[in-house]
């Protein structure tokens, strides 16, 4: 396999979520450090961002009783609301110039993973994403001293039920475990130390509104891993971040999503030493390595969201102009993946979870909806015999196997069929 044509394809679909049309060639001509650095960069105004409009969201307020007559009305915009949110994020994916912004705030979402299916609320969930996309590439410290004060994690975990008089352990263990420092990197007294330190807050659900009551929080001190102060959920947070293991486990996190599930992030590796500082674009950096990238063994197969968003990429669709919103919602609900609602605060699986029978029915199906509705012309314009080789450099794919060749030159004729087989081949659906 040609390194630059796979390192190019990687970049793009791991580090954004795959070319639009002409983007994969241009990158190839240019070289993989140009096209390295292009993707890292963030430019100062993303002019695709810009085009979509921020959703207008309102608190609702408390869930009327069960016999009240505004019941239906309120639900109704409930869940209009989170058809809104949810259309907004994918618009944001497939139209961002600089996608890697957005793919951070992608990963950091399954990171930090916060389920509207508890909350029920989407304004909660829209201030959490807005403090994820600020910091998706900045300090690590700043990011989790802002998540351990955001109303909708505070509230997925029970952080309003967390008093001084009966400590609440489930944000304390999830914040050491999934979110700073990893499994096994504690103790179970430091997560009742920790839960203590965290005391005080109550979160306004339908909002997300977070403050913080001095007559719930305890004040006294408390020892966490090895260190007695009179912690505070902030103090206690840096107190976490400073340690070697947040240092190691985000390293790790870093490379489980961005390179491999299967093999182990390389001991004393470039990508751990960048994060020193937390710095998470320095870190990022040194994952989109040459090196880790031209290594065919680091193979990552794309989420549903992510495999959907690079196939709007490369045919132009606009999701929330996609025709009947609700069956977009519905074939990723089918495919177990919609964005805003992780399954459990582990967040989504990776891989092989991807890629069961049912999964590939549904897949079909779904890519036949949307390309009815996207633009095919960098295939149809071309005559039937270019249209195999074409397809590679339209979609960012690094290889097409024999067998999938002959496939595709079956169907050659057809452009929608090619297109659907093409979207739905096992190189595609691979980070190969």
């Amino acid at each position: 396999m040609d390194s630059a044509r796979l390192v190019t394809a990687r970049l793009y679909h791991r580090f954004g979520f795959g070319p639009r049309p002409g983007e994969y060639a241009a990158a190839l001509r240019a070289g993989t450090s140009a096209t390295r650095s292009n993707l890292l960069t963030v430019p100062s105004i993303d002019s695709g961002a810009q085009r979509v409009t921020e959703p207008v969201l309102t608190d609702l307020g408390r869930f009327p009783n069960a016999n009240d007559p505004q019941l239906p009305l309120f639900s109704a915009n409930r869940r209009d609301q989170i058809r809104v949110l949810t259309s907004w994020w994918l618009d944001r994916m497939v139209l961002s110039d600089h996608a890697l912004t957005e793919r951070m705030t992608w990963f950091w979402h399954g990171h930090w993973a916060t389920a509207i299916d508890k909350l029920n609320y989407a304004l909660p969930m829209y201030v959490q994403n807005q403090t994820l996309r600020k910091n998706a590439l900045g300090n690590f410290r700043d990011m989790s001293l802002a998540m351990i004060k955001d109303g909708a994690l505070q509230f997925w975990l029970d952080g309003q039920e967390n008093t001084a008089t009966a400590p609440n352990e489930n944000l304390a263990r999830e914040l050491m475990e999934l979110f700073i420092l990893g499994v096994n990197r504690y103790t179970e007294s430091d997560v009742k130390e920790l839960a203590r330190s965290l005391t005080g807050y109550q979160v306004v659900r339908s909002s997300g509104v977070l403050t913080f009551n001095s007559r719930r929080f305890d004040p006294n001190p408390k020892t966490i891993l090895g260190r007695t102060i009179a912690y505070d959920a902030l103090s206690a947070t840096n107190h976490l971040v400073d340690q070697s293991d947040c240092q190691l486990f985000i390293s790790e996190r870093l490379w489980y999503r961005f390179i491999s599930s299967q093999n182990p992030l390389p001991r004393g590796s470039r990508i751990e030493s960048a994060f020193n500082q937390r710095s998470i674009s320095a870190a990022v950096a040194a994952l989109a390595d040459f090196e880790y990238l031209s290594d065919a063994q680091h193979s990552l197969v794309k989420s549903p969201v992510e495999w959907f968003v690079s196939s709007c990429r490369a045919l132009s669709i606009t999701p929330s102009q996609l025709t009947n919103p609700n069956n977009l919602i519905g074939y990723l609900n089918k495919l177990s993946q919609v964005p805003f609602n992780p399954p459990n605060v582990g967040g989504w699986p990776t891989d092989e979870a991807w890629l069961s029978s049912a999964s590939a029915q549904f897949r079909f199906d779904f890519a036949q909806w949307f390309i009815k509705q996207g633009d095919i012309s960098p295939i149809a314009n071309l005559a039937a015999s270019q249209r195999v080789e074409a397809v590679t450099d339209w979609l960012g794919i690094a290889e097409l196997s024999d067998r999938t060749k002959f496939a595709l030159q079956g169907a050659a004729t057809d452009p929608k069929r090619f297109v659907l087989l093409a979207l739905c081949s096992p190189e595609y659906i691979v980070s190969a």
